[in-house]
């Protein structure tokens, strides 16, 4: 048994921004080691078999109020409001296994499958709405707004309402950048519209305990099984997840795919071919370049992984981007190959904690694909790399222009 090489530096240069575009040369070279050591308390793991095993491990913890550091404390002016705890992905067993079984009753898929017609038709209108513009900025055209539509439409919120989603969803998401510390008015600003989503949140609930409809929130309001309900609390955190969680990973999701398909144009000529080419598109994105990068976790006793010891209380982050290109896992793995076996990628994590809104991740990108294969004509790429956000976590290109000959009319 050995100890992790100290103070590597690899972690750090992950984490800068520069290297956004392409951080996957540097995940190779953390595979060259079982288990690297970046800030003090901090291990990094990254070849497949150790994610996902750890994924499924029991001593490994997703509550990082567990760790020798704590987990980030919600400020004074958050704990008044009454935001204290994290959402249920953030907990461990028994907790998030009572939650996650009330609150995946909704994300069956006969469930999702009601909302394809609704998604295509907001694809169909997106699309034709650049079709006006003559232009397509797919992240603040396409991408944003396509999640944002969905969710808002299943808790039943007025589509006037849409644009401070769109704020909280982006304040929330920049909170999550391991990478990133934020000064005291960035903080503020965070805490500002979680209190703000907070008090809405609580609005709507209660409008839907009075009056209950068809929603997704309808339905949460009332869940229970073997006589166990959701609390206010746990609600309202499971709100937040919906948001963030079921947004941005569904915005960098289609970008990181349509990236993809420009830089490959004879898959892209495949899928235009063939829509149904769709669902190969999206679970090789998944594995080729996932929206969701790392996971952060905590060991609550002392683990031994390949041979490496890391003690309790040790913050673990787990990188399931560096996992998916793992060639001992996916056979030349930095091809991107949408005919390709991906059965076991990490796209959506795995475990107890495997993504709840997975099927619905897939149905929107599946559709956004497909439609934007058959109706952009010629389509390429604006600039190359696009820029890309800061997060390291959550990645996606900020912005992603394309250059079109034409956009077809929609079949109607």
């Amino acid at each position: 048994m050995t100890t992790a090489p100290p103070g590597s530096p690899l972690f750090t240069e992950l984490m800068d921004h520069s290297v956004r575009a392409d951080p996957y040369p540097i995940y190779a070279r953390m595979r060259e080691q079982p288990v690297i050591e970046g800030p003090p308390g901090l291990f990094v793991v990254s070849r497949y078999a150790d994610v996902h095993a750890l994924l499924r491990d029991r001593r490994i913890s997703s509550d990082m109020r567990r760790s020798v550091h704590g987990g980030s404390v919600r400020s004074d002016a958050a704990q008044a409001e009454g935001i204290g705890d994290p959402p249920f992905i953030f907990l461990d067993p028994p907790d998030h296994t009572r939650i996650r079984r009330l609150v995946v009753k909704e994300f069956r898929p006969r469930v999702v499958e009601r909302l394809r017609s609704r998604i295509v038709a907001v694809v169909e209108e997106l699309i034709d709405a650049a079709a006006e513009r003559g232009s397509l900025e797919l992240v603040a055209d396409f991408a944003y707004p396509l999640p944002i539509t969905v969710i808002c439409e299943l808790l039943g919120v007025p589509r006037e309402h849409e644009p401070r989603f769109q704020r909280w969803s982006a304040a929330l998401a920049h909170s999550l950048d391991p990478g990133l510390t934020m000064s005291p008015e960035e903080r503020d600003e965070v805490t500002h519209g979680v209190i703000e989503m907070h008090r809405y949140m609580t609005e709507l609930v209660a409008a839907r305990r009075a009056d209950p409809g068809e929603d997704y929130l309808s339905a949460l309001v009332g869940v229970e099984e073997e006589g166990e309900t959701l609390s206010e609390h746990e609600l309202m955190t499971t709100l937040v997840l919906l948001l963030v969680a079921g947004h941005e990973t569904t915005v960098n999701l289609i970008a990181n795919a349509m990236l993809a398909l420009l830089r490959h144009p004879e898959e892209l000529a495949c899928l235009q071919a063939d829509p149904t080419l769709a669902g190969g598109v999206v679970e090789e994105t998944l594995r080729y370049d996932p929206p969701v990068q790392l996971r952060n976790r905590t060991c609550l006793e002392d683990v031994v992984v390949d041979g490496v010891a890391i003690p309790a209380r040790a913050n673990l982050a787990v990188l399931l981007a560096a996992a998916s290109r793992d060639p001992a896992r996916f056979p030349h793995p930095d091809r991107f190959d949408p005919a390709r076996d991906t059965g076991g990628h990490l796209g959506f994590g795995g475990g107890p904690h495997f993504c709840v809104g997975a099927g619905l991740a897939r149905l929107e990108g599946q559709i956004a694909l497909a439609a934007l294969a058959r109706r952009l004509e010629r389509p390429g790429l604006a600039e190359d790399p696009p820029p890309y956000r800061r997060n390291a976590a959550l990645r996606g290109p900020e912005r992603l222009e394309i250059e079109v000959a034409g956009i077809a009319r929609a079949a109607r």
